[in-house]
């Protein structure tokens, strides 16, 4: 269990609430000569925190069949759905956290297509279907730790990402796992305009190492709790690292390629000394703009409640630490 962070200093709710983090951090944005179409129209951050009907809300939503939680998950308090399906970021849909619940719904899941290709012996091309139905399903409850310094416990449902690399049959030289999230301006907004999408170059891009990719913590979820993605939280299939800072778990995937050599990632790419490739959580590498040494975590209470944790090294997932053996971590941040 977390340890209760008591800082030396008494806080207000402007010092522990993440909204004045996650503006600082568009200040890359600006840096670049673009605005977050939120800061022109002034949109409240608690606009639909609390909905009075979450499925109505989070489009059609059909319950999965999975095992139940394994070794993998954790017992700590789960953040209500209303809350993870409601607030965060997918800038494809918008820069405020209520943009991408009240802009995703329209999103078009199914016919969908995942392929698999590169350095693979037996290059795969799954179809919605497939996503749900090839590999054995099963929950996993996880902490989520984003890089603004929040926290939320989600139960995933999916499967290992190793299972499906195994399916591809990896050729010996791949050393990297790339992914690419869809890349459609008509049904994702936040594409369309520079004004609306953060200036970011889309399509959206990640990856892994590949050894980090066949860890049986990385998973590629389908579902949270117990049903199929919404829209606004990576429908239909994404990537979910928990060791490692929230966006580097790509959303809403349409390809997974090997290679040999080290992929750009988009947050990288678009601040480089912000957002390393790996991005693990660490306690001791700050932000150049906050600490990482706590977060706020989001569980039941309202959204300025004071509820802060120290942050755990690998956000408390210790068996990933042999990945990284040897390592300066504060360079490979």
């Amino acid at each position: 269990m977390p340890k209760v962070f008591k800082p030396s200093v008494k806080l207000t709710d402007n010092d522990v609430t993440d909204e004045r983090i996650y503006r600082e951090r568009r200040q890359i944005v600006k840096a670049m000569g673009f605005v977050g179409a939120s800061s022109l129209l002034a949109k409240s951050a608690t606009a639909d925190w609390f909905w009075e009907d979450d499925d109505k809300k989070a489009a059609a939503r059909r319950p999965l069949s999975f095992q139940e939680p394994g070794k993998y998950s954790t017992s700590e308090t789960r953040t209500p759905f209303a809350k993870v399906s409601s607030y965060n970021n997918f800038y494809e849909f918008g820069t405020d956290k209520s943009d991408p619940a009240e802009n995703a719904g329209q999103l078009q899941t199914s016919p969908w297509t995942l392929r698999v290709d590169g350095l693979v012996e037996n290059p795969l091309k799954l179809d919605a279907d497939d996503l749900t139905e090839r590999f054995p399903l099963e929950e996993r409850i996880y902490r989520l730790r984003c890089v603004e310094a929040w926290s939320m416990v989600i139960p995933w449902v999916g499967f290992e990402l190793a299972a499906l690399l195994r399916a591809a049959k990896p050729l010996s030289s791949a050393k990297y796992v790339a992914f690419e999230t869809l890349y459609d301006p008509k049904q994702m907004p936040g594409q369309a305009s520079r004004f609306m999408g953060g200036g970011i170059d889309y399509p959206y891009v990640e990856g892994l190492r590949l050894d980090e990719a066949m860890h049986p913590l990385t998973l590629m979820a389908v579902g949270l709790y117990g049903k199929t993605l919404p829209p606004q939280n990576g429908a239909p299939i994404r990537l979910v690292v928990p060791w490692k800072y929230g966006f580097k778990s790509i959303k809403s995937l349409v390809r997974i390629r090997l290679t040999d050599k080290r992929p750009p990632t988009t947050w990288n790419r678009l601040a480089p000394q912000e957002y390393g490739f790996y991005a693990n959580v660490n306690p001791d590498v700050a932000h150049p703009r906050w600490s990482q040494a706590s977060e706020r975590r989001i569980t039941t209470g309202g959204l300025f409640t004071r509820n802060r944790i120290e942050t755990e090294m690998f956000n408390g997932y210790s068996e990933v630490a042999p990945l990284y053996q040897g390592m300066n971590l504060t360079k490979w941040y």
